[in-house]
């Protein structure tokens, strides 16, 4: 094991194929001690059984402040006013702080809202398709991956579509940086985008619509209310994990059914396979390939590694939904796999509240991609396609294809 050190977890060629470093992990060290390029130390838990635990165990919290002595906290430099507000990201609190944010978005983001969206996403996505229709070639990504759920959360937050393009740019940033809240390289963009969200609040709590964003400010629970900032991380969450994860999604299962082309007849053939087949997509792919880090509220060893109180413990969701010992023929894609009990949304209170809608979106795009274009061919060789560079997410930056006739 002594190379495995030398591995950059987060590089776009460590990206494009992660799954034998994990395999190993699972069979050696399935709780791996490693440091990240910004000299963070972190645990890896490469077992499908430790990172369901993980994800749910109180020895761990989701907020450092939560977790860490007070000498371990003032080592972290002070945190820029500009970041502040992301300390309520739910995906950094715990219970009752968590609760409570939850409890509140649930009453705005329901599954009715999704089910209303299904025609909206349908037509989105044959509009995407007629556009390029025409030139015989497309990028799956920038034409048809990235639109389609950029498009459909900034409707549904009521953001104006025409600012989409300047939000993915402001989340691209912000995703292949670990621990932003600390990082300069994002500073300018988490202002950008703090200010942009104050002014569209403020027009929204004097005009309000039929829209996420209006409804999560008149949200209230036993009357509660969102603060500002808590509002501010509850939009800033929605639009980059609204659409970021997806785009990984749609673009990482079509590459995944380009290198496994009877699977792709097999849906081709039988579009109702389509709720299994995205299951499956999303257990082989990992769009999210690492939850969000857990803090140790005390020292806590697991396979002989003891990661000390304070300690970042990583549950490789990409690696657990790859275990042999849950999954039968594991690294095999297979679009009716059942049952397919994946770890790709997490688990316990911080399942991923956009787990309907992601589901909904890449059901619609993928069957109507083949639907409607039945001559798609990749335009270059697996190998040679670039990954992006991320910690949590792994996602293409291109996926060139062309039409056949």
């Amino acid at each position: 094991m002594n190379t495995l050190h030398q591995v950059d977890i987060l590089s776009p060629q460590f990206k494009a194929n992660p799954f034998p470093f994990f395999a190993r992990l699972r069979a050696e060290q399935p709780v791996y001690r490693t440091v990240l390029p910004d000299n963070t130390t972190v645990w890896l838990l490469a077992r499908n059984e430790d990172v369901s635990a993980l994800l749910k165990d109180e020895r761990f919290a989701n907020s450092r402040y939560n977790a860490m002595t007070p000498e371990q906290l003032g080592k972290y430099p002070e945190v820029h006013p500009a970041f502040r507000p992301q300390k309520w990201n739910m995906l950094h609190l715990d219970p009752p702080e968590h609760t409570r944010l939850r409890h509140l978005v649930h009453k705005a983001f329901t599954p009715r809202l999704i089910e209303q969206m299904r025609e909206r996403t349908q037509t989105l996505a044959d509009e995407l398709l007629e556009r390029v229709a025409s030139g015989g070639e497309m990028d799956i990504i920038r034409d048809y991956a990235l639109p389609l759920p950029m498009t459909l959360i900034t409707e549904i937050l009521g953001v104006p579509v025409h600012d989409r393009d300047e939000f993915h740019e402001w989340s691209k940033v912000i995703v292949s940086v670990y621990q932003f809240n600390n990082n300069w390289r994002v500073l300018t963009v988490i202002e950008r985008f703090n200010r942009y969200l104050r002014g569209f609040f403020k027009i929204r709590r004097a005009d309000p619509q039929d829209d996420l964003v209006s409804a999560l400010i008149g949200a209230e629970e036993a009357g509660d209310k969102l603060t500002e900032d808590e509002l501010l991380a509850m939009i800033f969450l929605l639009l980059i994990a609204g659409h970021e994860t997806t785009v990984n999604l749609i673009g990482n299962g079509m590459l995944a059914l380009f290198e496994h082309p009877d699977e792709m007849e097999k849906l081709r053939r039988d579009p109702s396979l389509i709720k299994s087949a995205v299951e499956e997509l999303l257990r082989y792919t990992s769009p999210v390939f690492i939850a969000g880090e857990r803090y140790a509220r005390e020292d806590v060893t697991l396979h002989g590694q003891t990661i000390p109180r304070g300690g970042i413990a990583l549950p490789v969701l990409g690696s657990a939904n790859r275990d042999e010992t849950v999954f039968e023929n594991a690294d095999t894609l297979d679009i009716t796999r059942e049952p397919n009990k994946h770890l790709s949304f997490g688990q316990g209170i911080h399942f991923c509240v956009g787990a309907p809608l992601a589901r909904m979106e890449a059901q619609i795009a993928i069957n109507t991609l083949l639907r409607r274009a039945p001559g798609l061919r990749l335009k270059r060789s697996p190998e040679s396609l670039r990954w992006r560079s991320s910690l949590m997410l792994r996602g293409l930056e291109a996926l060139p294809i062309e039409f056949q006739d």
